[in-house]
């Protein structure tokens, strides 16, 4: 079973990621996620903390000789901010009887909840006063974490040939144009672009609204679309609610921070269509081993049907909301007093939509390589090569192969 966890908080001392489960074998260096971890970093309307932080690796388990060896994987990601915070977020007990030690303790805490955030819903579960126990666990910064197992899962898909690109297709009420034909690497074009679309009209509006918003002290949300291909025809199941593949990638987006909708394929406009217009109509192809020798004339579904990959590109696209840190604040209520206030305003990004992508790109990877695992077993890279290679070769002569 393939599952990752994280640890650490935004200002503490590093993140820690561990991905458990991946076969030994897989040709593995500290690059291949690192240049993940400079991709999250990037975009226009990031805050000054990206250019505090220089995100690397440091692995402390299940790597040897640039290979895992099939024990999880441990990493270490630093925050070099950690050496502004480090009296702030020192996890060492104050002593009781010092006056000046009890200031310290309460630097910067926060007791002006911000709307939309998790401050106040996680501090009163938490029957914590100072809302800073419950931000810095639920920053978007904890995505550092899975963007290096999404790392992971991309190099081992890539082993078989699945490419997971992502590209941004509306900010801050500018929509992209999605080329008819998308390029056949996705993330080299939108990673070109300041803010991750492939249009470029779109580009130069979506950076005016940026500007025009950090003046105004506020913040705009928008959408990302993740695309994989590669897939074969089979991945997860239809026979329980839990093995469905488009309710687990819907609930992997949706832990996302300020991601608040998903859709596949055509998402909400296919309720608005006929059937005649939503269904893709099937086809022989006999040069599609993967696809099961067919082909959907259309890919309205985004390639999931029933719960199963088609052998289709899988499309997703991820929804969030603008960030809830604005410099200039909302009403809110001071927990301290129980009086009316203005929210905390603390430095933070204008939009995050560019980097969001990224995540949604690694938390696509995660869940794909799940389901991979699920299908093909395999404690060793190349016992999951045999199983797929068999797997393939059978439903390639299925329809005429």
């Amino acid at each position: 079973m393939l599952r990752f966890t994280t640890a650490g908080e935004s200002h503490g001392s590093a993140l820690i990621s561990i991905l458990e489960g991946m076969p030994a074998g897989l040709p593995l260096e500290a690059a291949d996620i690192n240049v993940e971890l400079a991709r999250r970093q990037q975009g226009y309307g990031r805050g000054r903390r990206m250019q505090i932080e220089r995100d690397a690796v440091e692995f402390v388990s299940g790597v040897r000789a640039g290979e895992t060896i099939g024990a999880p994987i441990a990493m270490l990601i630093r925050n070099q901010d950690w050496a502004n915070w480090q009296e702030i977020m020192d996890p060492a007990p104050r002593p009781e009887d010092s006056v000046d030690s009890r200031k310290q303790a309460r630097a910067r805490a926060v007791t002006r909840v911000r709307p939309g955030h998790a401050d106040l819903t996680g501090l009163l579960k938490y029957d914590r006063d100072d809302a800073r126990d419950i931000l810095e666990r639920a920053s978007a910064r904890e995505t550092t974490a899975r963007v290096a197992a999404g790392a992971i899962c991309k190099r081992f898909l890539g082993e078989f040939g699945v490419r997971v690109a992502s590209h941004l297709v509306h900010l801050g009420g500018v929509d992209a144009r999605r080329p008819l034909l998308l390029p056949d690497d996705i993330n080299a074009v939108a990673d070109a672009s300041r803010v991750r679309t492939l249009d470029p009209d779109a580009e130069r509006e979506m950076i005016a609204r940026i500007d025009a918003a950090k003046e105004a002290g506020n913040t705009l949300g928008g959408i990302c679309e993740v695309v994989v291909s590669g897939l074969p025809v089979g991945l997860g199941s239809h026979v329980s609610w839990d093995r469905k593949l488009d309710g687990r990638l819907g609930a992997a987006m949706l832990s996302i921070p300020a991601v608040k909708g998903v859709e596949i394929g055509l998402g909400f406009e296919a309720a608005r269509r006929t059937g005649a217009d939503v269904h893709d109509e099937i086809a022989p192809a006999p040069a599609r081993a993967r696809a099961g020798n067919v082909r959907r004339a259309t890919n309205n579904a985004g390639g999931l049907e029933g719960g199963m990959t088609s052998g289709e590109l899988l499309v997703v696209r991820v929804a969030m909301k603008p960030i809830s840190t604005l410099m200039r604040p909302l009403g809110t209520v001071d927990v301290a007093t129980g009086e009316s206030a203005v929210a905390v305003a603390e430095r933070s990004d204008v939009t995050a939509v560019p980097a969001m992508g990224v995540i949604a790109e690694a938390m696509a990877a995660f869940v794909l390589a799940q389901a991979w695992l699920e299908k093909f077993g395999g404690d060793s890279l190349g016992e999951v090569r045999r199983n797929v290679d068999g797997y393939v070769s059978h439903i390639s002569t299925r329809f005429g192969g």
